[in-house]
């Protein structure tokens, strides 16, 4: 869902002409519509890493808690799949930053884009 909005914004930003809302208000509307799923993603993405990170820990606890043994060789691969969901949240999460900075940039211009043509048009 995150990428299928990042990239009907992306083509939705290359076809949308500005000149054509009459108010800046409905061409904001326009182009910021759904940027707050981007804006989630990228906020939410490494609380859920993190919860995966505590769940692959709890999960290498119980699983050493049931051995009579300890094999320090689980303990470290339980640990290390744990740290990747970690990992997974933080590339999400800076990977959906990036896209909505650019994409939040890209409405701005255009809405300056607006502007300046009904200024240089009316003066």
């Amino acid at each position: 869902m995150f990428s299928t909005i990042a990239f009907e914004r992306i083509f939705f930003y290359r076809t949308v002409d500005p000149k054509a809302f009459a108010s800046i208000k409905a061409l904001e509307l326009k182009l910021t519509q759904r940027l707050f799923v981007v804006a989630s993603v990228a906020s939410n993405a490494p609380y859920i890493g993190l919860l995966g990170t505590v769940l692959g820990i709890m999960l290498t606890f119980y699983t050493l808690g049931l051995d009579t043994s300890i094999d320090t060789s689980k303990i470290m691969i339980g640990l290390a799949l744990a740290l990747k969901a970690t990992a997974a949240g933080l590339i999400v999460a800076l990977v959906s930053v990036v896209i909505y900075n650019a994409l939040l940039r890209k409405a701005k211009v255009m809405m300056l884009e607006w502007e300046i043509a009904r200024e240089s048009a009316h003066g």
